[in-house]
């Protein structure tokens, strides 16, 4: 199996995910999703209100080593375990996700465009572009009705981190870009495009 593997990258709440939903659900079968996300380091050592004070939107966050020898080994055939994340606990669980290789794979993620190593290895490296002040009314709504977050914990977690982060990390990220996606999937010529190449993978 010659599996390619495509990034998506983007600020917080940008539509990341709804372009690869549009994706998954065009190459079904033939496409599984790995998220960023599920490589947060664990942080078991601390405790929880230790935890809800970290920079999550910060490189050093993310175990990107296991995820670059998880794509390695999926390229070469092999299944892996990928991680599932708790973000109310904020904790790695102990279960896993057992994952098989497949034609294409889609890593979505904050910072998926800034790890050298990474970027290696994608065939297509995609940054979804999307105004400030939507994505942060994004983050808000998904915050607070999916993850149980205060209204307050949010704007504090965003003027904090996710702006800063954002500013140094993420939107600097976009210059490794094959493909810049404006206003996420709200662009129709762009996912287009994006849709053609992934069908073409698969031909």
């Amino acid at each position: 199996m010659n599996t390619k593997i495509i990034g998506i990258a983007g600020g917080s709440a940008s539509g990341k995910t709804s372009i690869v939903k549009i994706l998954k659900d065009e190459l079904k079968e033939k496409a599984q999703i790995i998220y960023l996300d599920a490589y947060y380091k664990g942080f078991e050592e601390l405790t929880l209100e230790e935890r809800k004070k970290l920079n999550f939107d910060h490189p050093q966050s993310f175990e990107a080593d296991r995820l670059v020898k998880d794509l390695i080994a999926l390229k070469r055939g092999q299944a892996i375990e990928m991680p599932i994340y708790d973000y109310v606990a904020y904790e790695r669980k102990q279960a896993t996700t057992p994952v098989a290789p497949h034609e294409v794979i889609l890593v979505e993620g904050l910072l998926v465009l800034y790890y050298p190593d990474l970027r290696e290895l994608l065939d297509l490296k995609v940054y979804v572009e999307t105004d400030s002040d939507e994505r942060l009314i994004r983050r808000i709504r998904r915050d607070t009705i999916k993850r149980g977050r205060t209204l307050e914990s949010v704007l504090d977690q965003y003027q904090d981190t996710v702006k800063p982060m954002h500013e140094q990390f993420i939107e600097p990220s976009k210059k490794h870009a094959d493909i810049i996606i404006p206003t996420g999937a709200r662009n129709q010529r762009g996912v287009g495009l994006l849709l053609n190449f992934a069908r073409q993978l698969v031909e």
